[in-house]
């Protein structure tokens, strides 16, 4: 009894990216999150004033490619106090659709998904190496979003000595 060996087929080519369709899809994308990003606030910051609420804190941390949400807590004035069970109109939009999705969310899934959004906006990547903290402030009296940002990062200093 023979085997028959297997055949091969040719090798297929590579395939090619056109990184600047790529870049162009992610910029339209951004645009287009940036243009839903301030009636979200408003949105929240109403809803917020609604409850009571004066400010919303939110606490993070990451390192090492990983990074999360510590903390979301509810003040008015000083004291801390609960966020109400109620939903909010959300504007969002995914890469595979083009049509913006009116989402209805808790006001700490809102807080949550914004302060994920403005971290990736302004410090892309801070949940990796060594990471990044912070915290941002929802003043919702003041009706603007304050992000205090820290940075890690290891450092290395060369000496060269010739005697």
């Amino acid at each position: 009894m023979t085997q028959a060996e297997p055949t091969l087929a040719a090798p297929m080519p590579p395939s090619v990216v056109d990184f600047a369709s790529v870049f162009a899809a992610h910029l339209k994308q951004t645009d287009r999150e940036a243009e839903l990003r301030p009636a979200n606030q408003e949105r929240l910051f109403d809803a917020l004033s609604t409850a009571g609420i004066t400010h919303v804190t939110v606490t993070f941390d990451g390192e090492g490619d990983s990074g999360q949400i510590e903390s979301i807590s509810a003040w008015a004035g000083e004291v801390a106090v609960e966020f109400p069970s109620v939903e909010i109109p959300y504007a969002a939009i995914t890469w595979d659709n083009p049509a913006v999705e009116m989402r209805q969310l808790s006001l700490t899934d809102v807080v949550e998904q914004l302060a994920y959004d403005l971290l990736a906006d302004t410090h892309g990547g801070w949940e990796n190496n060594d990471g990044a903290y912070g915290e941002f402030c929802f003043d919702a009296s003041a009706r603007c979003i304050h992000l205090e940002f820290n940075e890690r990062f290891t450092s290395s200093e060369l000496f060269t000595h010739e005697f």
